[in-house]
């Protein structure tokens, strides 16, 4: 089992680069509420370290070229986020059928046209199908084989 931080950091990534996904091209706030929940600073303004973990993987994707933004609005969101083009053209890859079958929710259906069949099997429907079943290890083998594995096949325990 991963540490906790490192599996929420696999969810916040997930979570965020669907949101982009689904606004692309357009640019759009990413808010850190929306991705880890809402927070309330303490009384001396400071954010919780799950507030801070979930800005801090946003800037992370950006650092690493997934993501760009125009500046931060405070330590709030990302103002004016939209996916690079290696994230996008990465999103909408095919992705190998032994992780299709692994990570899909949905039973596969051999009467769907060919044209569903193969958004299905892309590494955005891998990580909306696991951000939907809600297993850490899911979301953790979907985000590891999109971005941070050459081969796509193996997953990293």
């Amino acid at each position: 089992m991963a540490d906790i931080h490192v599996e929420e950091f696999y969810k916040d990534a997930a979570i965020a680069l669907v949101q982009l996904y689904m606004a692309f091209p357009r640019r759009t706030n990413l808010f850190v509420e929306d991705i880890a929940g809402p927070d309330e600073p303490d009384e001396f303004g400071l954010h919780s370290t799950r507030h801070m973990a979930c800005f801090g993987a946003l800037l992370w994707l950006a650092e690493e070229g997934l993501i760009r933004y125009v500046d931060t609005i405070r330590q709030e969101a990302l103002d004016q986020a939209v996916l690079t083009r290696q994230a996008f053209v990465r999103l909408n890859a095919p992705a190998p059928q032994v992780l299709v079958r692994e990570l899909s929710t949905a039973p596969r259906e051999p009467s769907l046209p060919a044209s569903v069949q193969k958004d299905l099997s892309t590494y955005i429907h891998l990580l909306r199908s696991a951000l939907k079943s809600g297993s850490s290890s899911r979301i953790s083998l979907a985000v590891q084989s999109t971005f941070f594995n050459d081969a796509g096949l193996e997953p990293v325990h």
